[in-house]
C-alpha cells in the first residue's frame, strides 16, 4: 500500500513553488528596535512590541519577582489548581484599562477567541464576519458550528444587507471584526457596527489585538479612540504585543465574564497563564497607564514614517496601503517581488518581512513602528526601500 504521509512532501513542494514557503529564524538577545537575527545586528520592523516594553527592565522584574514567589508554571486550570490572585489583579487591572464590569484572561489571544465565540453562539446562531478578520477570529466562527457569512472588508452597506436578509432566521447574531486590521492597518468603522447591531439586535466582538495600549487617551483601544466605550459589546485583545507579555483577554460586562467562566472550553479546558506572563501583563498595563509620552512618541514615529513615504516612494512605483496605525504596507505585484524586497532590505541592515498569499490577497513588505525607533531609523528604511 501507498505511504499515506507521501501528500506532505508533494504539498510542500507545491508550498515552495509558489514561493509560500515559510521557516522560522532565531533572534538573539533583547527585543527591541534593534535585535541580532541569525547572528546580524538590524533594524527590527517587524516586531507587535509598540511600546517597546518587551525588553524594560520592570517587566523582567515583575515576572522574576512572580516566578520566585509562584514558580514558572500555574500547574492547572483556573477552576483546579491554577488560580492565583495574581491572575485577579490583572483582570481588574484591564477592566479598569477598558472601562469594563469585569474580564477574564486566557493563554493566548487566539484562546481567548475560540472560547469566546463558541460560548456566545452555536448552531442556532449567525455570525457575520469581516472578510479581512484573523485567523483565530474565523476559526472561532467554524466551530461554534454557527451560520457564516462574511462580509466584503468594512463595507457597511453589505453588512446592512446581510443583516436584512439573514437576521430574522438565527436566534441570536454576532458580528466579529478586528478593530485594526494587522495585515493592513486600518481600522474597523465600529460606530456604524454598533450602531446596526443596535438596530437590528446583535451582539459584537471587536478584536483589539493591535488596538490596546496604542489607542486612546488612556491606550484603552480603538473602542476608546473612536468614541465607542460605554456601548455594550464584547472587547477581546491579547497580553502579547503593546502589553509586551502573553496571554489573551476579554473584557465586558459582569454577566458576560461570568458566563464565560463557566462556558468557555478554552478557559475551563486548559492551564492558567503563568504567573510570570501574568506579573508582566500586569506590570505593562501600569507602564501604560502612568507613561503617556510612549504613545505620544509612538504617534510621532507613524506620522513621520507616512510623510517620507509620501514624499518618497511615489518615484518608485511603490504603493503604501492605507494605514491608520503602527503597521504600514508597501504593495508589491507578486510573491517572489516581495521576498526580493525582503531580501534587499536584510542585507541592508533592515528586518522587514515579506507577506504573501494566502495570509494576505496581495503580496507586500509589512512593517510595524514602535515607538523606540528612532528618526534616524526609520528615515534609512525609507531612503533603503526607494533606492
Amino acid at each position: 500500500m501507498q505511504n499515506p504521509y507521501t501528500w506532505l512532501e508533494d504539498s510542500l513542494a507545491t508550498i515552495r513553488r509558489a514561493n509560500w514557503y515559510r521557516a522560522v529564524r532565531t533572534v538573539d538577545g533583547l527585543p527591541g528596535a534593534t535585535i541580532c537575527l541569525d547572528g546580524r545586528e538590524m533594524v527590527n520592523f517587524a516586531s507587535n512590541d509598540y511600546l517597546g516594553l518587551a525588553g524594560d527592565e520592570r517587566l523582567i522584574a515583575a515576572a522574576v519577582e512572580a516566578i520566585q514567589a509562584l514558580g514558572a508554571g500555574s500547574t492547572g486550570s483556573r477552576l483546579l489548581s491554577g488560580h492565583r490572585k495574581l491572575h485577579r489583579d490583572l483582570e481588574n487591572a484591564i477592566a479598569y484599562l477598558k472601562g469594563t464590569d469585569d474580564a477574564v484572561v486566557f493563554s493566548s489571544g487566539y484562546l481567548a477567541n475560540l472560547g469566546t465565540i463558541t460560548a456566545v453562539v452555536g448552531k442556532r446562531d449567525l455570525i457575520l464576519s469581516d472578510a479581512y478578520n484573523h485567523s483565530s477570529l474565523k476559526n472561532g466562527a467554524i466551530l461554534s458550528g454557527a451560520q457564516v457569512r462574511e462580509y466584503p472588508h468594512v463595507d457597511m452597506d453589505a453588512l446592512r444587507g446581510l443583516l436584512q436578509e439573514y437576521r430574522n432566521h438565527y436566534r441570536r447574531c454576532l458580528i466579529i471584526t478586528d478593530s485594526v486590521f494587522s495585515m493592513d492597518g486600518d481600522l474597523c468603522p465600529l460606530p456604524e457596527i454598533l450602531d446596526l447591531a443596535d438596530e437590528f439586535g446583535c451582539m459584537v466582538l471587536v478584536d483589539e489585538a493591535h488596538g490596546t495600549g496604542v489607542f486612546g487617551e488612556n491606550g484603552a483601544g480603538c473602542v476608546e479612540y473612536l468614541g465607542c466605550r460605554g456601548r455594550e459589546l464584547i472587547q477581546m485583545g491579547t497580553l502579547s504585543k503593546a502589553i509586551a507579555s502573553l496571554g489573551g483577554y476579554v473584557a465586558g460586562s459582569s454577566a458576560l465574564i461570568d458566563f464565560l467562566r463557566n462556558r468557555a472550553p478554552s478557559w475551563i479546558y486548559t492551564t492558567a497563564l503563568s504567573p510570570g506572563d501574568t506579573a508582566a501583563a500586569l506590570a505593562a498595563i501600569q507602564i501604560i497607564q502612568s507613561e503617556p509620552h510612549r504613545r505620544q512618541k509612538l504617534w510621532k514615529n507613524i506620522d513621520y514614517c507616512q510623510e517620507l513615504l509620501q514624499k518618497n516612494l511615489h518615484h518608485h512605483n511603490l504603493s503604501v496601503l492605507p494605514s491608520s496605525s503602527p503597521i504600514i504596507c508597501i504593495q508589491l505585484p507578486h510573491p517572489q517581488a516581495a521576498l526580493e524586497m525582503s531580501q534587499y532590505l536584510a542585507d541592508s541592515g533592515f528586518f522587514a518581512p515579506a507577506i504573501r498569499p494566502p495570509t494576505v490577497p496581495t503580496s507586500r513588505i509589512r512593517i510595524s513602528l514602535m515607538a523606540t525607533h528612532s528618526r534616524d531609523q526609520i528615515k534609512g528604511f525609507v531612503e533603503c526601500l526607494g533606492n
